[in-house]
């Protein structure tokens, strides 16, 4: 059986720097009636759980380490039984929420998961925070952009582990280089598409998005 894309959405409050903002959140999952990936578990672990079922996790991956997008990963995977995936550089951010839970594997730039015979590719897209990575699964001309890219503009920057020319060089150099009709799934918000979003970048940069 072919992977599919799910989607869920949760809400909660978004914390950092003394902030707090409630939001809502973007949770998918790729894979099959068999097994599926996790991308973002926020917020509501239950919600996650029940829309899982009984599918074997191959992984819960963490697009960013923000309190928004892991604070229900570590009782996802736990009650799952799927490891933990994040990048290196957002382990600040990651122990700012779960200090007693390590994450059970790194995420690194060129790196795959797989899923229903489904290959999701780890492209590093720092900026919104140090560690922000996308997931870019070409058979289903798909890209996973968390918190970098979303419809009408690049991530939040001007915070701890943050920067916007960063954020920028990112989508530049490697978002925006994927196929122009790639769908952007993004960690908030509707979806988008490479190509609906590529002309507009000169623009982001003069204002300073």
């Amino acid at each position: 059986m072919s992977a599919r894309i799910e989607h869920l959405e949760t809400f909660g409050t978004f914390n950092l720097d003394g902030g707090a903002w409630e939001v809502s959140n973007n949770v998918w999952l790729v894979g099959d009636d068999e097994e599926t990936v996790v991308i973002d578990p926020a917020h509501d672990a239950a919600a996650v759980l029940e829309a899982i079922g009984g599918r074997a996790v191959a992984a819960v991956v963490c697009t960013h380490a923000h309190n928004d997008h892991v604070n229900a990963a570590a009782k996802v995977a736990d009650e799952s039984g799927g490891p933990i995936l994040i990048h290196p550089d957002d382990e600040p951010l990651w122990r700012a929420v779960h200090p007693d839970r390590d994450p059970d594997a790194w995420l690194a730039h060129g790196g795959t998961v797989t899923v229903a015979a489904t290959t999701l590719r780890v492209l590093a897209t720092p900026g919104h925070t140090w560690g922000s990575v996308s997931l870019y699964a070409p058979d289903l001309g798909a890209v996973f952009s968390g918190d970098t890219l979303f419809s009408g503009g690049p991530g939040a920057t001007g915070r701890s582990y943050s920067s916007f020319p960063t954020i920028i060089a990112s989508i530049r150099d490697t978002l925006l280089t994927l196929p122009a009709d790639t769908v952007v799934h993004t960690g908030h918000g509707p979806t988008t598409t490479i190509g609906t979003e590529a002309p507009h970048l000169d623009d982001w940069i003069q204002r300073g998005f």
